[in-house]
């Protein structure tokens, strides 16, 4: 039998054992020498990515509180409301805006531009000296580059990571958000204590200090290895093989780069058969004309909307409002927990990294977390409605529930609806459409994340508190419904590999993948013809 027999049989094989199983497997048979410094340095450079939405996240709706900052621009509610949601709108339109950079000039170079954006809207916002339009014009700059970052950091951690490993390796990138979200918390939280209410660098602090991160990538990357998968789109296939070598510490003649350079050739040759002159005209054409990536399209905007509309987000932004409503006065307290509760989903993403996404794979994981979310929030919703009408006489029992229930949802929103989408963004699209199906993709989550952050006042006021959990809860049941019938697992598989899923009906997605047909070898693996997948669309 030929090792490329024995490859594809042993993979085979793993398809047929349990998550668990296959990914002990897959861990024992990949070489140690892929784990290596430079891997996890390049992975860590865009993994900083995302501190920017994490540190802004954390830091600027509580900057707007700071008595310094009301002192200095006294602005009204709603003007504070556009300060704090404004950078959602802007990083719709970075993300869509980084398809014209990414594949043009790489994934490093990308990183440095949209973290230098982040950087000058930061500091723009941090040195606007009371003058409004300045700090409204600093929060759509800052926005640009964190959307932007949003689709080229997971698309490049996804085209660098080892199949084995790439949901964890992806997952730095959610892991370094709630790192920087805490961050944020604290340190305006210590500029609100150690700060004298009346210096502008009470407010100006927390600005300046979201720059540090950025300017540590940026320092990063000129020492870390481009993507293999875009020097390989940029026709620079002895600089991939170069690049591939690097990342996997194996020479080039080893079965492990061979197989993952081959199998990367294959299918940018398979995918660039009938384009035109026009690249990005093509690419557009190709996203929303071929099937397969149309099947794509659906499926990243809807797990988008889900995840807004499970209601995660609305938590995280209103958190203080959250905890008033559950009880908590005092606003001390309010921030305290704020923080905790941010640290709770860093340990909660962190686990989702290292013992769900790709150990119970990416179905189950989803699952797993929404079915967190719906007893929480369900819980959430008797709690408050029972609240309004007999507050003075719940029980203290009844309220340390309902804050237990408040964190608990952190576990259930990082193994599910908070890193899966990002992940998908990434690694669901073919290598020709993956800068611009990422940008698609995260337009959509920042537009619907802008949304709901602009919604959330209205749903609690308009649905009586209560309702609004109602609403979620009802989401996050169509959320595993849609989840159960619709997700394909995509742990422990190739980029490449994921091609084939796409290649089948859309009802037929959630369904495992068939054994390659080996009946004719000159085919390249991901386009050959699935014998199992086509038995179940000739029964449909």
């Amino acid at each position: 039998m030929t090792q490329q027999g024995e490859y594809h049989n042993s993979s085979d094989m793993l398809k047929q054992r349990s998550s668990l199983a296959k990914y002990v497997q897959s861990i024992k048979e990949s070489p140690g020498e892929i784990f290596n410094w430079r891997l996890f340095l390049t992975a860590f450079a865009f993994a900083l990515g995302g501190c920017a939405k994490g540190w802004d996240e954390g830091s600027a709706a509580a900057i707007t509180q700071l008595p310094s900052f009301q002192n200095t621009y006294e602005l009204e509610e709603n003007s504070i409301s556009n300060i704090v949601s404004l950078v959602n709108l802007g990083a719709g339109v970075g993300a869509l805006l980084s398809f014209l950079l990414n594949d043009a000039i790489g994934r490093l170079m990308s990183l440095r531009i949209y973290q230098l954006i982040y950087i000058v809207g930061s500091l723009i916002s941090c040195f606007s000296s009371g003058n409004a339009g300045a700090l409204y014009t600093g929060r759509i700059i800052a926005g640009l580059g964190i959307g932007a970052l949003s689709v080229v950091c997971p698309m490049a951690i996804s085209e660098i990571a080892p199949k084995s490993v790439r949901g964890l390796m992806a997952l730095w990138f959610n892991i370094c958000m709630l790192a920087g979200q805490s961050l944020g918390v604290f340190i305006v939280y210590g500029c609100s204590i150690h700060v004298a209410p009346g210096k502008d660098l009470q407010y100006q602090t927390p600005w300046f200090s979201q720059t540090l991160a950025p300017a540590i990538s940026i320092a990063l990357s000129f020492i870390t290895v481009e993507s293999p998968r875009w020097l390989l789109l940029d026709h620079r296939q002895e600089q991939c093989l170069a690049a591939l070598i690097k990342l996997r510490g194996s020479p080039g003649d080893s079965s492990c780069v061979d197989t993952e350079f081959q199998m990367m050739v294959s299918s940018m040759e398979d995918r660039e058969a009938g384009l035109g002159n026009n690249i990005k005209v093509s690419i557009i054409k190709e996203t929303f004309l071929v099937k397969s990536n149309l099947r794509r399209v659906q499926l990243t905007i809807f797990v988008y909307i889900l995840a807004q509309m499970s209601g995660a987000n609305a938590i995280t932004n209103y958190l203080p409002t959250i905890f008033g409503l559950v009880g908590i006065t005092s606003s001390d307290v309010k921030v305290y927990s704020t923080g905790l509760y941010t640290i709770a989903k860093l340990i909660c993403c962190l686990a989702a990294s290292l013992f769900f996404i790709d150990v119970v794979g990416r179905r189950k994981s989803l699952m797993i977390g929404i079915s967190v979310q719906i007893v929480c929030h369900s819980y959430l919703t008797g709690y408050l409605k029972i609240y309004q009408s007999h507050h003075d006489s719940m029980s203290k029992g009844s309220t340390d529930a309902a804050l237990a229930f408040i964190y608990i949802h952190a576990f259930g929103w990082a193994v599910g609806l908070y890193s899966l989408p990002y992940l998908f963004g990434a690694e669901l699209w073919p290598n020709k459409i993956r800068s611009f199906g990422g940008a698609l993709s995260q337009c959509f989550h920042w537009l619907f994340y802008f949304a709901i952050t602009k919604a959330t006042p209205s749903l609690l006021t308009s649905l009586h508190q209560w309702g609004a959990f109602v609403l979620f809860v009802g989401f996050c049941v169509v959320a595993f419904i849609y989840t159960y019938f619709i997700i394909p697992e995509t742990a422990g598989m190739s980029l490449e590999e994921i091609n084939r899923i796409f290649e089948r009906p859309l009802f037929l997605l959630a369904k495992p993948l068939g054994p390659l047909d080996e009946s004719n070898e000159d085919t390249p693996a991901p386009s050959r013809g699935l014998k199992a997948d086509q038995e179940w669309v000739e029964k449909a």
